[in-house]
């Protein structure tokens, strides 16, 4: 595949990117020894596909010392996003769906419109607001709830779910802007933080007194029941595929190989990537049927 690319010298990177030019290149930080880095590889493959104009680059982060100490990658898989040889972007951990839209979001924007002015940038402050008020309790931390990438992340991962706290999370590793604006936002210096209601409860310290005092139930919004939460997914739509991954992209053979039925058959459906949610993905079928109650759903272990 042209654009889909394998470097293994600072050289041969740095002219990938000039020959790139002001088009997209995305580059793969990646480890052998990672199995997640080998399914962001299949995931690259099939983007690749999708977007001939972009170049995609795959690297060993230890055989390039040098490029990878230049770009500050700490941990694989890592991803840069570059247009005429300026980083862009970044994206940390294997997060396939947030690398689609990525990728699709910066391969369409090919800089300035016809019209001669840039498209308005939507205000940080809102945007940030956006992101607190999108679940009554939301965590903002190093990775996500499956793979925290810093210690006081996983503590406080483990403190919620020790008490069945209900919450969503936003990985500020995946975007700077948000990572640097909540700092100010909050006057909060550090991470994780959680807010609840739209409001800072606070950073693992406070969490963790609200924890030993009893207080943190009160304060947080319990988590639903297992079968309350499967009744709430299949009836999402009439027809619910679970499968690893998504529409875009699939993680698995037999989840690609269902996908392409059922694109086949016209039939309107939905999905939820198990990979995503490790209570619901180790449920299994069975369980799902009967926890449910429901006489049709397409699930796949």
């Amino acid at each position: 595949m042209a654009n889909l690319v394998a470097v293994s010298s600072s050289q041969q990177f740095e002219d990938l990117l000039k020959k790139s030019g002001k088009s997209l290149s995305v580059v793969h930080f990646s480890a052998s020894w990672a199995p997640q880095c080998s399914q962001m590889n299949e995931v690259m493959g099939e983007l690749a596909k999708e977007q001939p104009q972009v170049t995609f680059i795959t690297l060993e982060a230890e055989g390039v010392p040098e490029v990878s100490e230049k770009y500050e990658i700490s941990s694989v898989p890592t991803f840069l996003f570059f247009k005429s040889c300026e980083k862009i972007d970044r994206l940390d951990g294997a997060h396939a769906p947030e690398l689609t839209k990525k990728v699709q979001k910066l391969a369409s924007s090919a800089g300035v419109p016809a019209g001669g002015a840039e498209p308005p940038k939507e205000d940080l402050n809102e945007r940030l607001k956006k992101l607190i008020n999108a679940a009554p309790c939301m965590l903002f931390m190093k990775g996500s709830p499956q793979e925290p990438r810093c210690g006081f992340s996983r503590q406080i991962v483990q403190i919620l779910k020790d008490h069945s706290i209900q919450y969503s999370s936003f990985d500020i590793l995946s975007d700077e802007e948000v990572r640097q604006g909540l700092k100010t936002y909050s006057n909060w210096p550090t991470y994780p933080q959680v807010y609840v209601n739209g409001d800072l409860l606070g950073g693992l310290d406070i969490v963790k007194e609200l924890a030993e005092s009893g207080e943190l139930e009160n304060s947080c919004p319990k988590a639903e029941t297992l079968e309350h939460k499967l009744k709430s997914v299949i009836n999402r739509s009439p027809v619910m595929l679970f499968m690893k991954g998504n529409k875009e992209v699939a993680k698995c053979g037999f989840s690609r190989q269902i996908i392409e039925v059922m694109n086949s058959t016209g039939v309107d459906y939905d999905t939820f990537d198990i990979l995503q949610d490790e209570e619901v993905g180790s449920t299994g079928t069975e369980n799902i049927f009967q926890l449910a109650n429901v006489p049709s759903a397409i699930c796949e272990r």
